[in-house]
């Protein structure tokens, strides 16, 4: 029998997965780590602990939890959070902590300077992508301009993914679908780097090599084979970021499937059958050749329930505090009692793409208690979601079909209030495992063990949630619409420097 692994880097925690070429889950494993904010504004991990460190530990403690060969592995795939930005020197050395997506918020200067010498429509029209928070680009251009003395030792600039490829394989590789993410410097229509729009910013030698994500990058070194424990010249995949793995393990295929991702932030993918231009949406080649996928993201989702959690919920069980918290979120009725929150906690990416925009809760007297509004700060993420959904529509590209997956699945208010107040059904599949078991099925696939459309056995559907009409969501939701442009400004001053 042989195996595959797959191995995923979340915002808080690492997970892996062996699964054998029929699919079965033999082993899982977890590691946490943290979420590094040194100051507003940033986000940043730990390339060499949180990346490559992770790695390492839940592989060994897979081998060791299996008992499987480790030459029973027909192949390995990775994922991680991103698109980040690590510069590393000659050696692969990290020379800074990684860059996360798009909560991190620092290149806003640069995003405009780019987009002034660039022109956006141009953006746009050559990289399938508006400037955001999200581009890796304007992020490369901040370390040139604020670390002078890092961009001078920088050998390449690489992202989660092809940092855990290049420790496994000494290759450095980026699928193209991660690459898309690096506006300016990658054009749709030709699939390949360009410095024609931002010659400035850092020389293509210097970025990886674009695959898709089922192609071997490489194989297992000799020295990653002693720090592992996996057998010397096991093929790795080039890999990919954490959601596309997601939405690969709940069985998005076809043009109208999206993936709704709970997890620490809302992400959203939805295939489609040709490539869609929309400033407010993101565009990727998918992990396919001639596929196509628009993505859309909030900021902070499941690191806002962390966030209140660990400020209001301080009485309860570390073990008991989630599922108390959704208890009392569920004795409070939809529209918890008049309140409404905006979740931009960490500014807000899609659809407003606003990275000093501020959270709020709104509607408070001395009637509501701690359940309210918790019950209102996942309605709150209901909302921008059902924002989202509406983008999709309003591009021509409703959705077809919903595919949930992600520990947030789990708190069915969560759950059933994005169903009502976006208006969708929601497919939830048996595993909820997520991207580490989409890493290990696309390592059987590039191998030959598997193919597309056996992901309906690994892991097949197993409920609907279905809408339910609620007077308190048809009557709040246009509010929280109106909410963020009536306090954008104010937002704004509150988190102007003094």
């Amino acid at each position: 029998m042989k195996h595959t692994l797959g191995v995923d880097i979340g915002t808080y925690e690492t997970k892996g997965v062996l699964a054998d070429e029929t699919g079965r889950i033999v082993a899982m494993a977890a590691r946490p780590h943290r979420m590094i904010v040194p100051q507003p504004g940033w986000a940043e991990h730990r390339a060499e602990e949180d990346w490559w460190g992770d790695f390492v530990h839940v592989t060994r403690e897979l081998l060791a939890s299996s008992g499987v060969d480790p030459a029973s592995i027909a192949c390995v795939a990775t994922s991680a959070i991103g698109p980040c930005m690590l510069p590393v020197d000659a050696e692969g050395k990290p020379l800074m902590n990684g860059v996360l997506y798009g909560v991190d918020t620092r290149a806003e200067a640069e995003i405009a300077s780019l987009n002034a010498q660039i022109g956006e429509d141009v953006v746009l029209e050559r990289c399938g992508n508006a400037l955001t928070s999200q581009s890796v680009g304007p992020k490369i251009l901040w370390l040139r301009n604020q670390r002078p003395e890092l961009f001078a030792k920088t050998a390449k600039v690489v992202t989660s993914t092809t940092f855990l490829t290049f420790r496994l394989t000494g290759t450095y590789a980026i699928d193209h679908y991660t690459a898309a993410n690096f506006s300016p410097l990658y054009d749709v229509t030709t699939q390949n780097w360009t410095a024609d729009l931002a010659p400035d910013i850092i020389g293509l030698d210097k970025l990886p090599a674009l695959m898709w994500s089922t192609e071997i990058a490489g194989h297992v070194t000799p020295e990653a084979a002693v720090e592992t424990g996996l057998a010397p010249g096991t093929p790795v995949t080039c890999g990919t970021i954490d959601a596309a793995a997601e939405a690969i393990s709940v069985g998005l295929r076809d043009p109208g499937d999206m993936m709704m991702m709970y997890g620490s932030t809302i992400f959203v993918i939805q295939a489609t059958s040709a490539r869609v231009t929309d400033p407010a949406l993101w565009y990727a080649p998918w992990l396919f050749p001639g596929e196509h996928a628009s993505m859309a993201g909030l900021a902070t989702s499941g690191t806002l329930t962390r966030w209140f959690s660990e400020n209001f919920a301080k009485d309860l069980a570390p073990d008991e505090v989630m599922g108390a918290l959704a208890a009392e979120a569920a004795a409070s009725p939809p529209g918890a009692r008049g309140l409404l929150v905006l979740p931009y906690f960490s500014g807000e990416r899609t659809p407003i793409h606003d990275p000093r925009a501020k959270g709020a809760i709104l509607g408070l007297d001395l009637t509501h208690g701690r359940g309210d509004i918790y019950r209102a700060m996942l309605e709150g993420i209901a909302y921008g979601t059902a924002h989202v959904i509406d983008t999709f529509r309003d591009a021509g590209q409703a959705p077809v079909r919903v595919l949930a997956v992600g520990g947030g699945t789990k708190n069915e208010v969560w759950l059933q209030a994005t169903s009502d107040i976006g208006g969708v059904p929601q497919v939830v599949s048996q595993s909820s495992v997520g991207a580490s078991l989409g890493d290990a099925f696309l390592a059987a696939v590039a191998v030959g063990l598997a193919k597309r459309a056996d992901i309906t056995a690994w892991n097949p559907p197993a409920r609907e949630v279905k809408p339910v009409a609620h007077a308190a969501y048809a009557r709040q939701y246009p509010l929280f619409k109106a909410l963020y442009p009536a306090t954008r400004d104010i937002a704004h001053a509150l988190g102007a420097e003094a």
